[in-house]
């Protein structure tokens, strides 16, 4: 089958952002995790803490720099392969995407700083106020990209009349009415991925036989992270469901297989499709979806049905919302049972099977922010501009995209292997407890 410029073109943004999403994710929420780790390791004055904020450090530097290519590439590939789309939308949203770049900058310059000033401070506090600026920079980058995904799905600050712009209002434009909810689900989200991941890492290394204090620290502060984080994140959930409901409400009824407008409308979870539009096999939740959308268990909930055929997205998104519910579930019941575990002394909050469980969360944690984008991004389809321009208007007409797609495909395999190659390298046989006892008895 051949692809067209318009395919080909979202295949390429979808593998950009696929690969960065990841790095992005680090970028965002490690820093938290870092600055709190040292946070206790002064007000404690305890190494452990403190050794691991400084190899946390270590590896996220390293994301970072391939955060870095990978955003570069997104803002080229926004130029090259959607032009029509960033000559409307350009002149509305080029202040977030300014105040994106300045962000990071505001970041890297601290991190720098922050890198290079570890024992320089006669009050150790001094360095730790350092990674607060960090943190700062790093989430409000999220927050100003996401501003421009959110006015992508409800569009507003702009009058467009015969195809020119007038009356643009940048500000209105960036605090359009998805920005709270898209804001609080992206930094709730990260911050959870991040402390899965990093606990994830420790949990493997208790799994290796590395039993020491460092390692059972690393756990138990990431696990409590985690389960603060996925509560957070579940409420985040709960009010991108209302602001769906309210805003885009063909993509909350493709999502949930929803089609005939209805009061007391079921929540439907998983399930089967067939080519008659016939749920099979789905676990229905009386009245719920009507609860979540309306906070009201009679609400009336508007149905696929209502829409023109050509402006709904595809229903396979049904599978995306699943996917990412049931990874939500896991991260917030594998962190409580390790608390649990923890706190009663009966349990062994060390056993195989639950530290194997805290290692799938980090994937999972992953894996639920990719099929939460393609939720969101394919769930705006046809619309890249919502009610203004579809997705074939926005695109290139030029030749030579997939040439384009595949150099950057051979540019993200790189990338992955290299970072891959050089977090193993930086941490392979240089163990914490050696690390441990050369830096804080020499």
């Amino acid at each position: 089958m051949e692809l067209d410029n318009v395919m080909l073109a979202r295949l390429l943004t979808t593998t950009t952002l696929a690969f960065h999403i990841i790095f992005a994710t680090i970028g965002v929420g490690v820093p938290v995790m870092i600055s709190i780790a040292e946070y206790i390791g002064i007000k404690r004055k305890d190494p452990h803490y403190l050794l691991l904020a400084r190899r946390w450090t270590r590896g996220f530097v390293v994301t970072v720099a391939v955060g870095v290519v990978t955003g570069t590439c997104i803002g080229l590939q926004l130029s090259l392969l959607w032009p029509s789309f960033m000559k409307i939308a350009g002149q509305i949203i080029s202040l977030p995407l300014f105040l994106e770049t300045f962000a990071f900058f505001f970041e890297a310059i601290f991190l720098g700083i922050y890198l290079y000033t570890w024992d320089r401070f006669k009050k150790p506090l001094y360095h730790w106020l350092l990674s607060i600026p960090v943190i700062i920079g790093s989430s409000a980058s999220a927050f100003f990209i996401t501003t421009v995904n959110a006015f992508m799905n409800t569009p507003q600050g702009f009058q467009l009349e015969n195809g020119v712009i007038t009356a643009i209002d940048p500000i209105q434009a960036m605090f359009n009415p998805a920005t709270p909810s898209k804001v609080l689900h992206v930094l709730t989200s990260a911050y959870l991925a991040s402390a899965l991941i990093l606990g994830m890492i420790a949990a493997f290394q208790l799994l290796l036989g590395r039993t020491g204090e460092y390692y059972k620290k690393s756990l138990k502060l990431t696990m409590v992270c985690g389960f603060v984080f996925a509560f957070l994140t579940a409420v985040a959930g709960d009010i991108s469901a209302k602001f769906l409901a309210k805003h885009q409400p063909e993509k909350l009824a493709a999502g949930e297989w929803h089609f005939e407008t209805e009061k007391g409308a079921d929540l439907l979870l998983y399930g089967i499709l067939d080519e008659n539009n016939e749920v099979k096999y789905a676990i229905r939740l009386p009245n719920m979806l009507s609860f979540l959308s309306f906070s009201d268990f009679n609400a009336e909930v508007k149905g696929l049905n209502e829409f023109p055929e050509d402006e709904r997205p595809p229903v396979w998104i049904h599978y995306m919302f699943d996917i990412m519910v049931t990874i939500g579930i896991y991260t917030v019941v594998v962190p409580f049972l390790y608390l649990i575990f923890d706190k009663l002394k009966a349990f062994n909050p060390h056993s195989k099977w639950l530290l194997w469980s805290i290692v799938l969360g980090g994937p999972l944690s992953l894996i639920a922010i990719e099929v939460g984008w393609i939720f969101a991004e394919v769930g705006r389809q046809p619309w890249i501009l919502r009610g203004y321009m579809k997705v074939a208007e926005g695109a290139t007409t030029a030749d030579n995209v997939g040439l384009m797609f595949l150099l950057f495909i051979a540019l993200y395999i790189v990338l992955g292997v290299v970072c891959s190659i050089v977090l193993v390298k930086m941490f392979k046989n240089k163990p914490a407890e050696v690390e441990l006892e050369y830096r804080f008895n020499k």
